[in-house]
């Protein structure tokens, strides 16, 4: 069968198209897979780069950050799910470092100009101002907590949520914490603390606390479990 001329040049131009065509979804595809490997690399990095900011910090004063790690998103995510979004008033995080309990509470539905994060770390303030900039940051000691946030505070407080290395305190500084923390919050709030230890951080007799514990959160380094503290009556 002869082909003429004209038949010719319209298979090589269908050949063009298909080929085009082929070409443009294996670049898409080339491109899509780039972006979210490019995605995944600076997330990487992310996390690296707080990693190695927590490790530098408990380098420099071990008893202060208590962990070389930051919290896992999992641990993270248990501890602000025992925060009621709906509960008025600002919700304050102390020790939050480099923020992932701060994301957390974003994700479970706080606004973060609700957020007021007290940190020791002027590296760890400077970060937190970057990554939350509608936040209230305040440099500060937690210990201290009324003192610290005296001038931030126009209102009770719906919640306390702590990543602070009690343990590293004695049972008196941990138990003066807590009772300075619940003259800042609205009558049945919580004051939530997690911790690697199978026994209460706070010391509770005598402290006045009804308390409820979580089960273990198994991904995070190590393991970790978060209590809740009420005032009892």
């Amino acid at each position: 069968m002869r082909v003429t001329a004209a038949e010719l040049a319209d298979s090589v131009a269908e050949a063009k198209l298909k080929v085009a065509a082929v070409r443009y979804k294996v670049e898409g595809e080339v491109r899509n897979t780039a972006g979210k490997l490019k995605t995944r690399v600076n997330e990487a990095k992310a996390k690296f780069g707080d990693d190695a900011r927590f490790l530098k910090s408990w380098i420099d004063d071990p008893l202060r950050t208590g962990s070389v790690t930051p919290s896992s998103p999992f641990l993270a995510r248990r501890m602000a799910s025992f925060v009621d979004p709906n509960a008025p008033g600002p919700v304050i995080e102390i020790g939050p470092g480099t923020g992932p309990v701060t994301e957390a509470l974003i994700e479970r539905g706080i606004d973060e100009s609700r957020l007021i994060l007290v940190e020791y770390s002027p590296e760890f303030c400077k970060l937190l101002r970057e990554r939350f900039p509608r936040a209230t940051v305040v440099e500060g000691d937690a210990y201290a907590l009324s003192t610290t946030l005296a001038g931030h505070l126009s209102e009770k407080a719906a919640a306390v949520v702590s990543s602070l290395p009690l343990f590293t305190r004695p049972p008196a500084t941990r138990t003066a914490l807590v009772k300075d923390a619940f003259t800042l919050l609205v009558q049945d709030a919580p004051f939530i603390q997690f911790t690697y230890s199978v026994i209460s951080p706070v010391p509770r007799k005598g402290s006045g606390l009804k308390a409820m514990v979580s089960d273990w959160v198994l991904r995070n380094i190590p393991p970790a479990r978060v209590w809740v503290y009420r005032r009892a009556g």
